[in-house]
């Protein structure tokens, strides 16, 4: 994406969602599934919502939406002025994209990068994602992105996703995946841990968290982006 200088984080974002779904599909770690009647989170067991969850995009933006309704859906969810979203595009994958620094979108958990990403075909909105890093954020500590994934993870733990596309603590060769699942339409929401992986004198692997990513897919398995054709090379 070459573009305003926010626009790496939402690069990296775009990124590490077609990793990870590469990735895991040929991934073995450790994966849990959701009953219907509840949810384990570290060593609770939480009630889950009796309504099946649906995903469709972020707050007051949806998929499908195109990016004058995006931009209002914005300047209606947060505090700021509409010359505080950036504008730019993935020169790759051909996709507009829309940026904006949010203040605590986590309670005391650091600025985020909310990223809106409008696909190559439709122009309307595909993927939200938001990242938290030091270079969203310079007071960003490696406690705070474990505790906002922490978060994260239980919330949507909490909610009633397809049990089968449910995994967590899977372990990548750039960090753990913390969450992964997706609702009836196979809208999928992903949540990243990445960073670097030392292994200390116990023989254990350690991660150095460098950013938490969260997206958001209106369709994980075929994204609206650009692709040469079959056999053109």
């Amino acid at each position: 994406m070459s573009l305003c200088p926010t626009l790496p984080a939402s690069q990296r974002l775009m990124s590490a969602l077609g990793v990870a779904f590469l990735v895991l599909s040929g991934l073995s770690g450790p994966v849990f599934s959701q009953s219907a009647a509840e949810a384990v989170v570290g060593n609770f067991v939480t009630e889950s919502v009796s309504a099946a969850v649906t995903i469709n995009g972020f707050r007051s933006a949806t998929f499908g939406m195109g990016q004058e309704a995006v931009r209002a859906a914005i300047l209606a969810d947060f505090d700021i002025k509409d010359d505080s979203i950036q504008a730019g595009e993935n020169a790759v994958e051909r996709t507009q994209i829309l940026t904006v620094a949010v203040p605590n979108l986590i309670l005391d958990g650091g600025v985020a990068q909310v990223s809106y990403v409008f696909g190559y075909e439709s122009k309307t909105l595909i993927q939200v994602g938001a990242t938290w890093s030091t270079k969203t954020d310079p007071r960003v500590t490696a406690k705070m992105l474990y505790d906002n994934g922490e978060v994260l993870r239980a919330h949507f733990m909490a909610e009633a996703y397809v049990p089968e596309t449910i995994q967590i603590n899977v372990a990548l060769p750039n960090g753990i995946l913390m969450f992964r699942g997706a609702d009836a339409e196979n809208h999928a929401t992903l949540l990243l841990l990445q960073g670097t992986f030392a292994t200390g004198e116990d023989g254990r692997n350690t991660l150095t968290p460098a950013s938490l990513d969260l997206l958001y897919s209106s369709d994980p398995d075929a994204p609206d982006i650009f692709t040469l054709p079959k056999g053109s090379f």
